[in-house]
């Protein structure tokens, strides 16, 4: 159903991947938009690469994209009123890119709007993502779904692992630049419990390697929608489950993330519960 919008996706992915590639190969320019949280120029031209190529060929879709949603402060409600929203993430891992480490993909999600919804005390986006593609250059992998389609690496469907038990599974989780704290009490908890933990520094990566079966789970806090939107669908597709740490159905804007094969997410909910 969605074939040529996930055709369209891959596309432009590729162009921005090539281009990040090469830049990293020539030298960078790097700032700082906050401690530790790393910008470079070549993060800022991959985004407008994308939204170039997306308002070309859909120019009724809104966007949010990193770069351009931190230095325009854009909230949820600028929106509201688009049937398809394209979440972009030019460079995940921009620190690892800016050190020369391959392990930073181009992430693009498809959101398509039902509606917006008001509660008490936020404002919210309800719909579903129906694209997903991470694309990682310098690894030359690309991970895409679309919805009720399958997930695929390279065009060879994947799935996730069948192991069901913490104790035999590897984790990934990441650390946000502000509070880091927060994920130290989930961190001690899972040590010792599960086979090991990685940080690759990639939220977009860490999804899709559940997707693949190299991890069987993952979490974290502090992220963005544009850091889980196509990582998320790719492991749904792939035969997964991904919710908020507290098992709830997973916000795009709510920030926290729990990823699994399915298999163990229950038991690992039990454990973050304890915390």
């Amino acid at each position: 159903m969605y074939q040529d919008l996930l055709k369209f996706a891959i596309k432009t992915a590729k162009k921005a991947g090539k281009y990040v590639l090469l830049e990293q190969k020539k030298g960078l320019i790097i700032e700082e938009k906050a401690k530790n949280d790393l910008v470079t120029n070549a993060d800022k031209a991959s985004e407008e690469i994308i939204i170039r190529e997306i308002k070309k060929i859909y120019p009724d879709h809104a966007i949010i994209g990193e770069e351009s949603s931190f230095i325009h402060k854009t909230d949820i409600n600028s929106y509201a009123n688009a049937e398809y929203i394209w979440l972009v993430d030019p460079i995940d891992g921009t620190t690892n890119y800016a050190h020369q480490l391959k392990e930073y993909a181009v992430s693009i999600g498809l959101f398509k709007l039902s509606k917006k919804e008001k509660s008490k005390n936020f404002q919210y986006l309800t719909g579903e993502l129906i694209v997903g593609v991470v694309y990682a250059p310098g690894l030359n992998e690309l991970f895409s779904a679309a919805k009720d389609d399958g997930a695929y690496l390279n065009g060879k469907k994947i799935h996730v692992t069948k192991i069901n038990e913490i104790k035999n599974s590897l984790f990934a989780t990441g650390f946000p630049y502000k509070n880091q704290g927060i994920n130290l009490p989930y961190f001690n908890a899972m040590m010792g419990r599960c086979q090991a933990i990685r940080r690759l520094g990639a939220a977009s990566l860490d999804l899709c390697y559940v997707a693949a079966g190299r991890f069987e789970g993952y979490w974290e806090f502090g992220l963005k929608p544009w850091d889980i939107a196509a990582g998320a669908l790719i492991i749904e597709e792939a035969g997964g489950h991904v919710t908020d740490t507290n098992g709830n159905p997973i916000d795009l804007f709510g920030a926290d993330i729990f990823a699994s094969n399915n298999k163990i997410h229950h038991e690992t909910l039990n454990l973050f519960r304890k915390i």
